[in-house]
């Protein structure tokens, strides 16, 4: 089925009104074409009103075409225009304009009057309208005196603009002589006539240089005003009245105004104070998009006024003593307006058609109609015309129709011209649109394909895809009546070629054209709202899918805007940065991608937060003597809300510069009533503080000083203490300045004696912290109280705290002291209390002195060190840790006070049982052969007690380091050598060493040694032996290769630096802790002495000669038991006591293997 020009009208839905007047303007901007005969067509034309420079040659125009070309003439006031007779005038080739030659010696004044073109050819005549030429006027202000105007203050005044009349009006403003603008306002303002009206005058109006400025734009002229003076007296006192219409005058007044026009109306009041204007429409409201309210609401506008604004509007002017209102009865009359302008009409020989002209105004238009330019009733007849009022008929036309018809519609305020020929044509169709046009269309958007076609009679038309000709549906496909084939939704398979045929009864023609369907451009990654901070950095992404073989363009926008012309924006390929961001960065992001065939846009919100800025504007209010209201002005909360304000106060007289926190309030609030302090000199400021952070403060308040009273608290933190047996010290912390309430601020200080019935005994003293009672019993229970006063009076009665005179030292030792000895190295020690009054001071807690028996040699070497440990409070007991075992200790307790300890206690002696030894002092390997070792030792260097026997196990060493079985001898107390037989030949074994006592064993010490390959020839070797200075060693080198000679003696060398094998490590010897002794000084606490003389062992050394080990002698460690710094035990045995003291800690030594290789461990380590 083929697709024809349907004359019906097809389905229209509202998202299809835009692409419908879009072909309707295609409809009729079709043309018929200019090879054709056709009538003439004005096609430009001046202005009906032409207002023209008389500084300029006048230019007034006329273009037309037509078929043949068409000739042009002109009226001037209704009468022929000869322009052959006139030297100054030309009309430009092949056109109708006319130029005037007035720049060399006409007169502009000469040319003034109604113009109008006429464009005829063999088809008719066409006309122009009448196009009334007149030229800008800007006159000067008429010579005037103008007297000063004196007037007193409050009066209402009116300064006469009056400019000249020009043409066109000009525009008015008043400037003074430096020619800046006269501020305007509520009370002065210029109306539209342009004076300058004073709703009441003040003393700043008095000036000389009032001046009226009247803008000419057509000639860009600005004519001046005689200044005129001002000068207003200032009254005692201005009467205050109600108010009264300056402009418009009485109660009520008429405006009209034309149909599209802007339509203002103005009131303009005095008074005083000054009032205020309200406007009403009083049958109805004003539209609310058309309405503006300029000059401070003293004018109304309504733009686009049309017949639904006429009516009463009401001004209403009203201030404190009384309101008027006028009322402005509003008239729209309209100029006439198309309905329906007449078109142009292309019909074959024999057809029939219309020409209608419709028109409408207020008053309604007369229609009449011209025949080239001639009234139609003079007009040649024609039976083939039938008029109708607006509408001509023409019925069987034949060539000698064709015409250019005018259609007039006018009324008091204007008129209308329109052209439309009927041109009477037989031509075949012919197709308008280019051949092989390629259309390229987004998917899924409409697509339209042109087929301009010209014909007479109009032709059909016909669409067909491919070229195979098949037919299009109508269902899938529309056919507008200008012959565009519309795809209502475009897709990929609408891709292809299109055939547009067109046919009427004189031939056909067609024509091809293409079309390609594109992907859409589609935003896949848009820019997200953003919150940052001032001064930081922002990205904005915008990532764009594109059909591939469109290339397109990304934009950048800010507000619909350019981005600013700024370094800190910068653009990639899918990024807007943005570097430290200002306030002025915050706005509406826009990305836009472009192609050649769509455009896609995604915005984001960057919103710039900071911390607020200062408040400011701070007011004190309400001033009493204990509170004042303080208000103030917030900053800008830089688009981060406000979350509350935070007040500091500085007093000025006492602490000057220093600012305190005074109270903080919501962040919704601006005021804050705030209590004060007697006697001081207040300032104040705030902060702003939201979600980012502090406003700097703003600037201080004026100073408030408060007055002074009596002061309303004591100092704090009495104490009575005495610094010496005979004395109460007592001490307070002062008020400060801030706190006293008033000048001259002093201390009444109160005691007496506890337990006694004496009187207080009171002094005062001045601002001071400290006062001292002598001649007081030791240690007495005082009764103390601090009242403050200044010169206003005394502060409330102050509470009474105890306080002590100075203590003593103790006058009675514990007794009654016992040791129940617990295992080797504790032992718990009870005694009985001391009665404190002979205590004399506050009980600190008992100190116990221990120390251990020792040998006449030590002793006479070195003073006896003794131990202390401090059992803090009341206890009567306590635990002696780190005791050495099969030990003789004696120890003595005393009793400490505040101010140092009493006499000690009778000395009681102990003994601790048996421990276990310490770990051998050293091991050595002496003698190695190749199936036996010797190793000789020195006993522990502690024993802690009797030693019972040594037990000796080793084990055997293979090559992998792995350990073979383990043998275990028992050696008797007595021996310190053992020679172990029978063992492999050169083989490595690991000895362990220990010794035992009654309570069990000890530490072990371990070394390793390697049997000889052939006794007598190979020897064990240290590792600080010089193997080049052995006869063995030389003899052995001369048969071997001089390489192998360099490598032995690299491998040497790397041993001897530090090699060492991982199984001979050694475990380390555990020792038992020792208690580290402190010295005794001078009875403070934390400190102990140890009467042994404990000199350092030395340090085991390992030699290449000796192969000997020494182990460091290990003491039994103190754990701390005490309190404070130290550990405690409990009554169960645990440690509770203080301990203090200095350890001689003796150096620890590794007890690695010191052992250097032999030159066969050297090969085999070597191979």
């Amino acid at each position: 089925m083929q697709l024809k020009i349907m004359p019906k009208k097809k389905r229209l839905s509202a998202g299809r009104v835009p692409l419908i007047l879009f072909l309707c303007q295609m409809i009729s901007a079709l043309e018929v074409p200019l090879d054709l005969v056709q009538p003439p067509t004005i096609t430009q034309q001046s202005p009906k009103d032409y207002i023209i420079d008389p500084r300029e040659n006048i230019v007034i125009q006329c273009e037309a075409k037509g078929k043949p070309p068409p000739s042009f003439s002109w009226t001037r006031n209704g009468t022929h225009f000869d322009i052959d007779k006139d030297l100054l005038v030309t009309m430009k080739p092949d056109s109708g304009t006319l130029i005037i030659n007035i720049m060399s010696e006409g007169k502009v004044e000469i040319y003034e009057g109604v113009y109008q073109c006429t464009a005829r050819n063999e088809r008719g005549a066409a006309i122009s309208n009448n196009i009334v030429v007149r030229p800008s006027r800007s006159p000067l202000w008429t010579k005037e005196k103008l007297e000063p105007i004196i007037l007193q203050n409050g009066q209402p005044l009116v300064l006469p603009c009056r400019p000249p009349v020009g043409l066109p009006s000009p525009i008015i403003f008043w400037m003074d002589n430096s020619f800046q603008r006269l501020p305007q306002s509520e009370r002065v303002s210029q109306g539209l006539n342009g004076d300058l009206y004073f709703s009441n005058v003040l003393p700043e109006d008095t000036r000389e240089d009032y001046i009226c400025y009247a803008r000419f734009n057509h000639t860009q002229t600005i004519q001046q005003k005689q200044p005129i003076s001002v000068k207003v007296i200032s009254a005692k006192s201005s009467r205050e009245r109600p108010p009264t219409f300056l402009t418009p005058e009485g109660n009520a007044s008429n405006k009209e105004e034309l149909r599209g026009n802007v339509l203002s109306l103005e009131c303009i009041a005095e008074g005083l104070p000054t009032p205020v204007i309200y406007w009403i429409k009083e049958d109805g409201t004003l539209p609310i998009n058309r309405t503006f309210y300029r000059n401070f609401q003293k004018t109304l506008q309504i733009i686009q006024v049309s017949e639904a604004d006429s009516g009463n509007y009401q001004c209403i002017a009203k201030n404190a003593l009384g309101a008027i209102h006028h009322t402005i009865s509003v008239t729209v009359k309209a100029a006439p307006y198309w309905i329906m302008a007449p078109q142009n009409l292309v019909l074959s020989p024999g057809e029939d058609g219309t020409l209608i002209c419709r028109a409408n105004g207020i008053p309604k238009p007369r229609i009449s109609w011209l025949l080239n330019g001639v009234p139609i009733e003079i007009a040649p007849d024609d039976p083939s015309r039938k008029i109708d009022g607006d509408t001509i008929i023409f019925s069987n036309v034949q060539e000698r129709s064709s015409a250019v018809y005018q259609c007039n519609a006018s009324n008091e305020y204007g008129y209308l011209l329109a052209n439309a020929f009927v041109n009477v044509l037989a031509e075949p169709p012919r197709i308008l649109t280019s051949v092989n046009t390629l259309y390229q269309i987004i998917a899924n958007r409409p697509a339209l394909l042109d087929c301009a076609v010209f014909g007479s009679p109009l032709p059909t038309i016909e669409w067909f895809k491919g070229a195979k000709g098949s037919a299009l549906r109508e269902d899938i496909y529309v056919l507008h009546e200008n012959g565009t084939l519309e795809i209502p939704v475009a897709q990929k398979d609408s891709t292809g070629s299109y055939t547009c045929v067109a046919r009427n009864k004189l031939g056909m023609a067609k024509n091809e054209v293409h079309l390609e369907i594109k992907d859409p451009t589609r935003i896949i990654k848009q820019p997200e709202y953003a919150i940052v901070q001032r001064g930081s950095t922002v990205s904005f992404e915008c990532r764009v899918k594109h059909d591939h073989t469109l290339i397109p363009t990304v934009t950048w926008l800010k507000d619909n805007g350019e981005l600013p012309n700024d370094g800190r924006f910068t653009v990639d390929k899918d990024h807007l940065v943005i570097v430290d961001v200002s306030d002025d960065d915050g706005g509406t992001y826009t990305c836009v991608a472009n192609t050649t065939l769509d455009s896609v846009s995604a915005s984001a919100v960057l919103s710039v937060v900071d911390v607020p800025n200062p408040p400011f504007d701070l007011e004190l209010t309400n001033q009493l003597d204990k509170s004042v209201q303080l208000s103030w002005t917030p900053g800008d909360d830089n688009n981060s809300p406000i979350t509350k304000f935070i007040i500091e106060y500085e007093d000025a007289m006492h602490e000057a510069g220093l600012w305190h926190h005074q109270t903080e309030v919501p962040g919704t609030q601006t005021t804050a009533q705030l209590k004060l302090s007697p006697y001081v000199n207040y300032s104040f400021r705030v902060m702003a503080e939201n979600n980012l952070g502090r406003s700097l403060p703003s600037e201080a308040s004026e100073q408030y000083l408060t007055k002074a009273a009596e002061p309303d608290k004591n100092p704090a933190t009495v104490e009575g203490l005495g610094s010496e047996p005979d004395n109460l010290v007592i001490t307070w912390k002062p008020l400060n300045g801030f706190e006293s309430n008033g000048p001259g601020l002093q201390y009444k200080v109160s005691w007496r004696q506890r337990d006694g019935d004496d009187e207080w005994t009171s002094v005062v003293v001045a601002n001071v912290s400290k006062y001292i009672v002598s001649g007081t019993p030791t240690f007495v229970p005082y009764l103390i109280k601090v009242q403050a006063l200044n010169d206003m009076g005394f502060a409330p009665e102050p509470p009474v705290v105890m306080g002590h005179s100075g203590e003593d030292l103790p006058m009675v030792a514990p007794g009654n002291v016992h040791v129940n000895v617990v295992n080797s190295t504790l032992a718990e020690v009870h005694w009985d209390p001391v009665p404190l009054k002979s205590i004399r001071g506050h009980l600190q807690g008992y100190r116990i002195y221990y120390w251990k028996a020792q040998n006449s040699s030590k002793r006479n070497r070195r003073h006896i060190e003794k131990k202390i440990l401090t059992f803090q409070g009341s206890k009567t007991h306590g635990m002696l840790p780190g005791l050495e075992p099969f030990s003789h200790y004696t120890l003595n307790v005393r009793v400490v006070n505040g101010k140092g300890e009493g006499p000690a206690s009778p000395d009681r002696v102990f003994n601790t049982p048996e421990g276990v030894p310490s770990a051998p002092s050293s091991l050595k390997i002496v003698n190695p052969t190749l199936d036996s070792l010797t190793l000789e030792w020195d006993p522990p260097s502690h024993p802690n007690g009797i030693l019972t026997e040594y037990t000796l196990k080793y084990q055997p060493i293979n090559s992998t380091h792995e350990l073979g079985p383990l043998v275990d001898l028992k050696i008797p107390a007595n021996k310190t050598r053992w020679t172990l037989k029978n063992l492999n030949f050169s083989t490595r074994y690991k000895f362990y060493l220990y010794a035992q006592t009654s309570a069990g064993s000890g530490s072990q010490i371990t070394e390793e040694a390697v049997t000889t390959v052939n006794e007598g020839k190979m020897a064990m070797a240290s590792r600080q032996v010089d193997i080049a200075t052995q006869g063995w060693f030389i003899g052995l080198m001369c048969a071997v290769a001089l390489l192998i000679l360099i490598l032995l003696i690299v491998c040497f060398i790397r041993r001897n630096k530090g090699g060492k094998y991982p199984v001979k490590e050694k475990e380390d010897a555990h020792a038992d802790p020792e208690i580290q002794p402190m010295k005794e000084d001078d009875g403070t606490f934390g400190e102990y002495s140890d009467a042994e003389d404990h000199k350092p062992l030395k340090k085991g050394s390992r030699t290449p000669s000796d192969r000997t080990v020494k182990k460091e002698d290990s003491d039994d460690s103190l754990v701390d038991y005490g309190e404070g710094v130290n550990g405690q035990f409990n009554e169960d045995g645990s440690f509770i006591g203080q301990y203090s003291g200095k350890k001689e800690k003796e150096p620890a030594e590794g007890n690695e293997s010191s052992e250097a290789p032999s030159p066969v461990n050297a090969m085999n380590s070597f191979v």
